[in-house]
């Protein structure tokens, strides 16, 4: 193994693998740390965690120990994975497991750049985007779990950390890798050893990929890590795939812009079921009854509780913020383990602790990168009658479930 990953959410992960394999690199995606090592054929490891809305000291912990089985593996350089939209709150979790990280592996020049202009997220003068608007902007500030009031990153990632950060901007940036290489050298020298590095195109990525040979940790969203396998000698590829036929079914948990105008468009041509989190948690639905009416459905069955933010907010006044979320995660859990049990042979889910959890209660230990379904989305082989496509809340286009379940299988 050549690139060591570790990803703080299920969706972020495939995402990053989706892009490495598109480069090149026989990918696996591993859902938490494996008992034993990778098989020999594999260039990048992905260790996907759902380390993202956990507390930070068991962030850095379950990282640490991801890195250690990567470290056996023998790889050497390696990716700490989040989310394009940064989502972390003022307290965590991207700055302890980037120290954790620098600290275990010295070192002393780490890029953070969460870039992924292929779905709209730019940085600019230090500044998120997503499209024309700042991250604060966006919809992200009304997040359930980790809102996004500020678009500096500096800012942001300030109080989570304990080193000082830096900046590489656009204009240097947009002049090549070596410009870039020559920019963090100054910035560390400058004392700064976390340093947000500007990015508007791909073609600043692959620069970007090219300044970052000779480092031993990047950081950032799956754009930044277009420019790595060419370091190893990998050139862009297609990877291979076999459609698997079978029943599919749609779970949804996100409560972003992007999946919520999804779940719209589905609704008018498929079946569509929503489950509010006050039913789950008063036991008025359960996941019997709900696969009991999507096995009855024809086309494709969408199950959701995407909601807009201000009924998000009210159920958490509610019920409290965290028995609200493990109760739609165990319901959508609960619901894609009898489905399987049940014949359902492909699985789409957009939301990260949705797919988290889902991935986790079908002990789903190895997922083989298929093709892209939409930027950042792949389809996933997870085991010989199963296949997977795990979406983050924000990507995909308004067709993404009818899609997925197209390239998936038939």
């Amino acid at each position: 193994m050549k690139l060591g990953c570790i990803g703080d959410d299920f969706t972020g992960s495939s995402d990053l693998a989706n892009t490495l394999a598109k480069q090149g690199m026989r990918v696996v995606q591993y859902s938490g740390i494996p008992s034993g090592p990778a098989a020999p054929d594999v260039e990048a490891g992905v260790v996907a965690l759902k380390s993202r809305s956990i507390a930070p000291d068991d962030a850095v912990a379950q990282s640490l120990a991801a890195l250690e089985w990567l470290m056996a593996q023998g790889c050497t350089q390696f990716f700490f994975k989040y989310c394009s939209t940064f989502d972390s709150t003022r307290q965590g979790n991207i700055g302890p497991v980037a120290d954790a990280l620098a600290d275990a592996l010295a070192a002393d020049r780490v890029i953070v750049c969460p870039a992924f202009p292929g779905t709209g997220r730019s940085v600019y003068q230090g500044h998120l985007f997503v499209n024309d608007r700042l991250l604060n902007e966006s919809g992200m500030e009304n997040h359930p779990l980790t809102p996004m009031t500020d678009a500096d990153l500096r800012r942001w990632m300030a109080p989570q950390s304990k080193y000082a950060l830096g900046h590489v901007a656009a204009q240097t940036v947009f002049t090549g890798a070596d410009a870039i290489s020559a920019a963090l050298d100054a910035e560390h020298a400058a004392g700064k050893r976390h340093i947000v590095v500007d990015a508007i195109r791909d073609e600043d990525l692959m620069q970007i990929g090219r300044a970052a040979t000779d480092l031993k940790l990047v950081t950032g969203g799956s754009g930044v890590a277009l420019g790595l396998p060419a370091n190893f000698g990998c050139t862009p590829g297609t990877p291979e795939w076999e459609r698997q036929p079978g029943a599919a079914l749609a779970l949804s948990g996100s409560c972003s812009n992007a999946t919520r105008t999804q779940v719209a468009w589905h609704a008018r041509r498929h079946p569509t079921r929503e489950v509010r989190a006050e039913d789950i948690i008063e036991a008025s639905v359960t996941p019997a009854t709900v696969l009991d009416w999507a096995l009855g459905e024809k086309g494709l069955p969408l199950v959701y509780s995407s909601a807009d933010p201000e009924v998000v907010k009210a159920v958490q006044d509610r019920f409290g913020r965290e028995v609200a979320a493990i109760a739609i995660e165990t319901f959508f859990a609960d619901l894609a383990r009898l489905a399987v049990a049940d014949g359902v042979t492909r699985i789409i889910t957009a939301g990260g602790e949705t797919s988290g959890a889902v991935v986790e209660a079908l002990d789903l230990e190895e997922l083989r990168i298929g093709p892209e379904i939409d930027p950042g989305v792949p389809a996933l082989r997870a085991g010989p009658h199963l296949v997977v496509a795990l979406k983050s809340g924000n990507f995909g286009a308004e067709d993404f479930f009818q899609k997925a379940a197209g390239v998936l299988g038939t």
